[in-house]
């Protein structure tokens, strides 16, 4: 795992964020190969997460990578509520907080549908492997057909696993 990425979900995890791992990164942790070049989460869009996420990244000089002139992250309690994601740059990684998971749904029901893991010396929610398989589903794009191919694999070979008490 980069460290870069570790470095980002730790100081989120730090922060108080309320969030869960989905896309690309919660298929590697699950043990797919793909190489992915962002972090993606689904987090609770309230006023007092989104500032506690942003003090989490503030020193890592966050932009909106989305917009014309890469905007500064300047969140504020009254403008929280005009986000439905977030699509940051950071100095040490691109960052992509979503509010909604295309064959989940909302951030309520993305928290349902996850466990928590341990990466290294932090605890972190991620997707579970059934609900990941779905999204990526209903993505539908040519590499989220490869993850599920991958991804049905993984799940074969757990389930052929002796179970540990």
């Amino acid at each position: 795992m980069s460290s870069d990425f570790l470095n980002l979900l730790e100081r989120l995890t730090k922060n108080g964020v309320d969030f869960v791992i989905v896309g690309g990164f919660a298929g590697v942790v699950h043990g797919c190969t793909y190489v992915t070049q962002d972090i993606d989460i689904c987090c609770d869009f309230s006023p007092a997460n989104l500032l506690a996420l942003q003090q989490a990244v503030c020193d890592l000089h966050p932009v909106h990578r989305m917009t014309t002139r890469r905007k500064k992250l300047e969140l504020t309690e009254q403008n929280c509520g005009q986000f439905k994601n977030l699509y940051l740059d950071t100095d040490i990684g691109q960052l992509d907080c979503l509010s909604f998971i295309d064959g989940v749904g909302d951030y309520r029901k993305v928290k349902q549908a996850s466990k928590m893991i341990q990466v290294e010396d932090v605890q972190l929610r991620a997707l579970k492997l059934d609900a990941l398989i779905k999204t990526k589903r209903a993505m539908n794009r040519p590499r989220d057909k490869e993850a599920v191919l991958q991804l049905e694999a993984i799940r074969k070979l757990k389930k052929r696993e002796p179970r540990h008490p």
